[in-house]
C-alpha cells in the first residue's frame, strides 16, 4: 500500500483539526504538518513534497490560488473553503476535488476515495502557471522547451506558452524536469521530444518534433552525448 503524504493548509485551526481528524481514518495517510498561512506552507510543500495537499482558498495574506503559482513541484489539490465563487476556478486549474465547509463526512470520503486512486496511480508531475489572467495545469512531459526570459521561464507546450516566475538553475535542481536537457544558459529541451540530431564538427543540432532547432556547444554537445550513453 502507497503511503500517502498529506500537508493541511488553513488559516483556522478548528478546519485543520476536522481534516486531520477525518484523515486519521485512513491507515496510508500520513499527515506531514500543518500550515496557517500561504507563506509557511510554501516552505513546507517544498521541504516535504507532499503527495497531497488540502487548501483553503482564501487566507490573510497570500490565497491559496497564489500559492500554487509559487511551486515548481505541484502536489494533488483538494481545496477546502467556505466560498464556493471558488469553485469554477478551483476546477478551472483541474485540481483533484473541491469541499466546501463544513465538511461532510460522505463528501470527504469521496474526495479520499479518489485521491487514494489517483495518487497510487502514480499521476505525472504537473506545474501550476497564472498567465495573463488565465490558470493552466500543465504536465511536465507534455512541455517541449523551456526559454529564460529575465525571471522567468518561457514554457513551451505545442505551440502554446506561459511564462512561469523561476530560472533555469531551479528547474534543473527539481526531479519533476528530469527528462530536460540544459542546453545553454537560455534553453532546456524535452529529451522526449528528440526527432533527430544533427552532428557539426564538435558541435550539434538537435531537432524537436515541434520543429525547434537547439544548437548545443561543443561542451553541451559532449555532455550530451555522455548523458545519451548512461
Amino acid at each position: 500500500m502507497k503511503t500517502i503524504k498529506v500537508v493541511i493548509i488553513d488559516d483556522e485551526r478548528g478546519a485543520r483539526l476536522e481534516l486531520l481528524r477525518m484523515l486519521n481514518g485512513y491507515p496510508q495517510v500520513t499527515v506531514l504538518g500543518e500550515a496557517a498561512d500561504a507563506d509557511e506552507a510554501e516552505l513546507m510543500i517544498r521541504s516535504l513534497r507532499p503527495d497531497l495537499i488540502f487548501l483553503d482558498i482564501q487566507m490573510p495574506g497570500r490565497s491559496g490560488l497564489d500559492l500554487l503559482e509559487t511551486l515548481d513541484h505541484l502536489p494533488h489539490v483538494i481545496f477546502v473553503t467556505a466560498f464556493d465563487q471558488y469553485a469554477i476556478r478551483a476546477f478551472e486549474v483541474s485540481a483533484m476535488d473541491y469541499l466546501m465547509k463544513p465538511v461532510r463526512e460522505e463528501r470527504f470520503a469521496k474526495a479520499m476515495s479518489q485521491a487514494i486512486e489517483r495518487i497510487g496511480g502514480h499521476d505525472e508531475p504537473s506545474v501550476f502557471v497564472k498567465d495573463r489572467g488565465r490558470y493552466h495545469l500543465i504536465k511536465w512531459k507534455d512541455i517541449q522547451l523551456i526559454e529564460s526570459v529575465e525571471n522567468y521561464a518561457r514554457l513551451w507546450f505545442g505551440k502554446n506558452q506561459v511564462l512561469f516566475k523561476t530560472s533555469l538553475n531551479k528547474l534543473e535542481e527539481n526531479p519533476d524536469c528530469r527528462m530536460f536537457f540544459r542546453a545553454g544558459r537560455g534553453q532546456m529541451f524535452n529529451m522526449d521530444f528528440i526527432k533527430s540530431i544533427l552532428k557539426e564538427d564538435n558541435a550539434m543540432t538537435v531537432e524537436l518534433t515541434t520543429g525547434e532547432l537547439i544548437r548545443l556547444s561543443e561542451r553541451q554537445a559532449t555532455k550530451f552525448k555522455n548523458l545519451r550513453r548512461q
